[in-house]
C-alpha cells in the first residue's frame, strides 16, 4: 500500500462518518466515532507493515495499539483483511471478520456481525466477499465462499449462506430475498473512489 493509496482510503473512510473532509471535521469524528478510530489504526498498520523502513519498531507500535482496540471493542477485524475505501462500522462491538474476507468500497457493517469461513464439508468452502455499497445488518452471519453483490443489504440476524445479487435485500434463517430495493438508504455519504491507473 502506497501512501497515497492509504490516505485516500482514510479520506473515503471520514467522509462516510462525517460528511465531510478536511481537519476540523477529521478531529471531531477521530473523538466522536470510535469506528474511525479503529478503522484508522487498521489502516495505518496496513501501510506500516508495507513498509520496509517501518518494519521494525513504529510498525509494532501501532500493532499492539490495534490489538488492544480488538481486545476494547471485542471487534476482530485483522489489519491485512481485504477492505475498500469508505468502511463504516456503525457500532464497533462484536464483530468477527475473516482475514480472508474481501470488503468492497463503502461498505457499512453494523454490531454484532460475523464474516466467517466455512470448511471443506459445506457446500461453499471459504470466505465471504462483499461488493460496493453492501450494508450488513446488525446480529447478521454471513459464512462460506458467498458474494454478495453491489448495492446489497443483509436485513439484522440474518443467516446468509448463499450469493446475494446485486441490490437484493435479504432475510431470515436461511437467508431468502425480500425485496430488489438493495441498500439505498441505509449507505449514505458515499466517497467518491478514484479510478485506479
Amino acid at each position: 500500500m502506497t501512501f497515497t493509496e492509504w490516505k485516500q482510503h482514510v479520506k473515503a473512510d471520514q467522509f462516510r462518518y462525517a460528511g465531510s473532509q478536511g481537519r476540523g471535521p477529521f478531529i471531531r469524528t477521530w473523538f466522536s466515532e470510535s469506528g474511525f478510530r479503529f478503522t484508522l489504526v487498521m489502516r495505518l498498520c496496513r501501510y506500516l507493515r508495507s513498509q520496509p523502513w517501518s518494519r521494525y519498531g513504529l510498525y509494532h507500535l501501532c500493532l499492539l495499539w490495534h490489538r488492544r482496540q480488538q481486545v476494547r471493542y471485542g471487534a476482530y477485524i485483522d489489519f491485512m483483511t481485504e477492505i475498500g475505501p469508505g468502511l463504516y462500522l456503525g457500532h464497533l462491538v462484536s464483530i468477527v471478520v475473516n482475514r480472508r474476507t474481501v470488503i468492497g468500497a463503502n461498505c457499512s457493517i453494523s454490531q454484532g456481525i460475523t464474516l466467517g469461513q466455512t470448511n471443506a464439508r459445506s457446500k461453499r468452502p471459504g470466505c465471504p466477499s462483499l461488493g460496493d455499497r453492501v450494508y450488513i445488518g446488525c446480529g447478521a452471519v454471513v459464512v462460506g465462499g458467498i458474494h454478495l453483490g453491489n448495492d446489497s443489504a443483509v436485513a439484522p440476524n440474518a443467516v446468509v449462506i448463499r450469493d446475494v445479487g446485486a441490490s437484493e435485500v435479504v432475510s431470515g434463517n436461511p437467508a431468502t430475498v425480500i425485496s430488489t430495493r438493495g441498500s439505498e438508504g441505509y449507505v449514505s455519504h458515499c466517497a467518491e473512489i478514484p479510478e485506479a491507473k
